[in-house]
């Protein structure tokens, strides 16, 4: 992060101090209702990257921290949200990043267990569910796995090769799909509707 101090009245200046900050559950953001502050110069890049006035968020910590209070709302806008305070912020893609695979047994007893960047750990299952939008132009698919609320993480590249190579046909309402099993379910990864 920059030198930089944050802008006045911000949610940076409640936050606390270095040293101070350890891995907490999401807040429950979901009951507050408060007015919006703001535009606050604050980016998360499709990579994953945080960034704030420009500059990335080099600290895993404030990111982590940051993550805690993001939500989605019915605008399709990202807003970082305390009891007193909302404040919009800019996301290319998704918020979170799923850089890791961890796969454990095997066939329809398999488990499936996705890391992200911001080191959340995030099983596939029938709450966390997996997604596959195929760009109508260039047909690249972009993959995705919900991390909680209405909140996703992008799947890497890389995690989505291993998916690949972990993909079964199975049949989904009388249709032929490509997919993987994770806990017990299907969730197909072929994108198709």
């Amino acid at each position: 992060m920059s030198d930089r101090a944050p802008p006045p009245q911000s949610l940076l200046n409640s936050l606390p101090q270095r040293g101070e900050l350890q891995r907490r559950e999401p807040a429950p953001v979901h009951l507050w209702n408060p007015p919006l502050s703001g535009e606050m110069d604050m980016r998360i890049s499709r990579d994953g990257t945080w960034y704030h006035e420009g500059d990335p968020i080099r600290r895993l910590a404030l990111a982590q921290l940051f993550s805690t209070i993001l939500r989605l709302d019915e605008d399709a806008r990202y807003y970082l949200v305390t009891p007193v305070e909302r404040w919009a912020i800019q996301v290319d893609d998704a918020p979170f990043v799923a850089v890791r695979l961890s796969v454990s047994g095997e066939g329809e007893q398999q488990q499936l267990l996705f890391h992200t960047s911001l080191e959340d750990e995030v099983p596939l299952d029938g709450e966390h569910p997996l997604r596959v939008e195929i760009d109508p132009q260039s047909g690249e698919p972009s993959p995705y796995i919900r991390v909680r609320a209405n909140l996703d993480a992008l799947i890497s590249r890389t995690v989505f090769y291993e998916l690949a190579d972990l993909a079964v046909e199975a049949e989904v309402a009388g249709v032929q799909r490509i997919g993987v099993w994770s806990g017990g379910r299907f969730f197909p990864i072929d994108g198709a509707d």
